[in-house]
């Protein structure tokens, strides 16, 4: 990050007057890491954090048996008819299904350009061929905060699918943030394919997952419906994964002009129930997590200002070091050299420097003159040349500990105040104010 941080504006004022506030918090939030100058990803990447920006949408993956009501869920959820129904088994590949600005179908390479975070999709042979999304501008319900993953119909027997349908969908369970699972009361609801799914998404995911009797409408009288769920929980309970108490399991059907005086029990609502608290625990996540990335931000700039500090103390010390060694080196064969001459050519020095400055040197180096007058001739030579080799090592010690190492300019220490600045000032400030937006609206609807 360079230079001061400038003010973004919105892109569209005609989408940002339409939004709702959750949808537009999302957006905000996810802007604030994307941003390709000041994005807090890539202000993360420059101090060596990996951060991930957060989903404008939760994703809910629906799974079940074929004919199990999925798509038509979905087109009730939507109020758009975007996926066919039927009691062939219509889906045989994955289909998002999500909000966009016009209606458009999209295929395999395109639905992953979409949503890049499933591109290890095409890992899993087959799947990239049956993968579509289909883009619709609904409003309806919370469906602008809201991306369905309809899976193919899970069937036994000689059924072929082109793909691992069983790793597919468990790779997808992993990004959902909901995971519905419709039993159909008068079809394979206790496919064995489905369970074995069901089983081991459970073992990851408990926690996102809610079990729905679907078309419970088509399951005759109460006695028929509570017999068929208590076959189900039954069998579901069979599961190690899945034998647990308190095991819920509302009933739903999609209403239409046929089933208008069912007296069957319709929670339809509970799923959008579900589907609201996710969006709103969504929101409250994805702002405590841009507080807490703000705050690793920052951490990470004092802690880089605050090692530079300490390698620039480091680095005057290195070369106060280098530098005693260094003239210490330097005075030994100069010290040698004056006292040789001194002892050895006391008139050369005086006809050179002068009897007066001669007379100084032999008064300060006489004691160590006496000491060279006191060497045997024949080990002059020897100590000569080990007093040079001592010179010579201190030089190199001299060089070896005033070795410094590279500090920040005062250009990238300018700019590291100016992120932290930026993620302690701007980003937090932006983020209390959309909890703040937040808050008042989740007051306002609960008053109404």
């Amino acid at each position: 990050m360079s230079g001061k941080v400038k003010a973004r504006t919105s892109a569209n004022t005609a989408d940002s007057a339409t939004q709702t506030v959750n949808e537009k918090i999302l957006k905000e939030c996810h802007s604030l890491y994307i941003d390709p100058e000041n994005g807090l990803v890539r202000i993360g990447e420059s101090l060596g954090l990996s951060l991930l920006a957060p989903r404008k949408k939760i994703t809910v993956l629906l799974i079940g048996n074929h004919s199990a009501g999925k798509s038509s869920f979905i087109n009730w959820y939507v109020e758009e008819h975007v996926q066919r129904t039927g009691v062939a088994i219509e889906t045989q590949g994955f289909t998002f299904v999500t909000s966009g600005r016009k209606r458009e179908s999209l295929t395999g390479n395109a639905t992953l350009h979409l949503y890049p975070h499933y591109e290890p999709l095409r890992q899993i042979d087959g799947v990239i061929d049956y993968l579509t999304t289909e883009i619709s501008t609904s409003k309806q319900k919370k469906f602008s905060l809201v991306t369905f993953v309809d899976t193919p119909g899970l069937v036994d027997g000689d059924m072929k699918y082109p793909f691992d349908v069983n790793d597919s969908i468990a790779w997808l369970g992993d990004l959902a943030d909901l995971i519905f699972v419709f039993f159909d009361p008068i079809g394979q609801a206790l496919c064995k394919r489905t369970l074995n799914i069901v089983e081991k998404l459970n073992e990851k995911h408990a926690e996102r997952i809610r079990f729905y009797l679907s078309k419970a409408d088509e399951a005759g009288h109460e006695s028929d419906r509570q017999r068929v769920m208590m076959q189900i929980v039954q069998e579901l309970c069979k599961r190690p994964g899945l034998n647990k108490t308190g095991f819920d399991m509302p009933t739903i059907y999609v209403p239409n002009m046929n089933n208008k005086g069912s007296r069957c029990a319709n929670q339809i609502e509970e799923v959008c129930k579900d589907i609201e608290k996710t969006i709103n625990g969504t929101i409250q996540t994805t702002l405590n997590q841009l507080e807490k990335n703000c705050d690793q931000i920052a951490e990470l700039v004092e802690d880089k200002l605050q090692k530079n500090s300490e390698q620039t103390s480091a680095n005057l010390r290195a070369r106060v070091r280098g530098l005693c060694y260094s003239m210490i080196g330097m005075l030994l064969p100069l010290l040698l050299l004056a006292t040789f001459l001194i002892s050895t050519s006391h008139q050369l020095l005086s006809s050179v420097l002068g009897e007066s400055i001669v007379v100084t040197m032999s008064v300060y180096l006489g004691p160590l003159a006496k000491a060279w007058q006191k060497i045997p001739e024949a080990y002059t030579n020897y100590v000569i040349v080990g007093i040079l080799i001592l010179a010579l090592i201190l030089l190199l010690i001299a060089k070896l500990s005033s070795r410094t190492r590279s500090t920040l300019s005062r250009k990238q220490k300018r700019n590291l105040l100016e992120v932290r600045d930026y993620v302690q000032g701007t980003v937090k400030s932006k983020k209390q104010t959309l909890y703040q937006e937040y808050l008042q609206q989740s007051v306002a609807e609960h008053d109404m």
